[in-house]
């Protein structure tokens, strides 16, 4: 939630067109559908996994629940709380979309050569997207032979002549420059926010023979549970980006976007570093 805090606050603070936008979260405690489906098993990659609705990226499919939520009308962008404003998001809102459903960039790597779209930040025209039913596209995840999880959230379900493009520097994964109008710190084990504290999520695998650390992760997984010996978040290697976000969480709060009491109860429940307040002088 903190990171959601200050993505909001960043949007604001770097546009000069904070009339003609809103910024609103979209949280999976609002969606008995999710809650209703902890433990059962959903397919992703082809594999049969449980759903867990307290891992750290539970709220991904909630990026399809934007044309619905606006009744289908209008434009949205929607985006990970990990994501911050550098640039005026008013210049993504506003964009010729030159007929497309959805723009957004593609994946990188290997995924992306296989045509996979980071969905992490897409443009929407909501009037176009009227196939987005999402509880009926979610609970289709829970009976495997219509929907996989990772062909839904790379839109490989959507037509691809109605998916446009995006630059990468409106969705900057752990890149930090004079061109990037997105900060993304898309890599969980190095967020600035998290570092030192025990890692909470569960790291993503597929069935691969090589390189050997699925297989290893699995027999672990197996044997001790999802976090046992999974880690401790790593300082980000890019130090001005930590240094960026601390920066906008010391304007958020000199600003009375939440309050030290917040950043400190933050750091009592082991969601924010110990040594937060010490790096924004508080």
């Amino acid at each position: 939630m903190l990171g959601a805090l200050v993505s909001r606050y960043s949007l604001r603070k770097r546009s000069a067109h904070t009339d003609k936008f809103d910024v609103k979260f979209i949280e999976l405690k609002s969606y008995p559908c999710m809650l209703e489906r902890e433990g059962q098993l959903y397919r992703r990659d082809g594999e049969l996994r449980p759903w867990l609705n307290d891992d750290l990226q539970s709220f991904t499919p909630l990026r399809f629940a934007p044309p619905q939520l606006m009744n289908y009308e209008g434009r949205a962008v929607i985006m990970d709380p990990d994501i911050f404003a550098v640039g005026d998001i008013w210049e993504l809102l506003s964009r010729d979309m030159a007929g497309a459903s959805i723009m957004c960039r593609p994946k990188s790597g290997r995924k992306g050569r296989k045509g996979a779209y980071a969905s992490s930040v897409m443009l929407l025209d909501c009037a176009k997207l009227q196939h987005w039913q999402f509880e009926s596209n979610f609970a289709d995840m829970f009976e495997p032979a219509k929907r996989d999880y990772m062909e839904w959230i790379s839109l490989k379900l959507e037509n691809p002549a109605t998916v446009n493009p995006l630059e990468n520097q409106w969705n900057d994964f752990d890149h930090l420059t004079e061109d990037t109008k997105l900060l993304h710190n898309t890599k969980r084990k190095t967020q600035p926010w998290k570092t030192g504290l025990k890692v909470d999520y569960r790291p993503a695998d597929t069935f691969q023979l090589f390189p050997p650390r699925h297989w290893l992760r699995r027999g672990r997984r197996a044997l001790f549970g999802d976090y046992t010996f999974a880690g401790t978040y790593t300082a980000h290697p890019d130090p001005r980006q930590e240094a960026f976000f601390f920066g906008l969480v010391r304007e958020a709060l000199e600003d009375g976007e939440f309050t030290e009491a917040l950043l400190r109860e933050e750091i009592a429940q082991g969601h924010l570093r110990p040594d937060a307040l010490e790096l924004i002088g508080a």
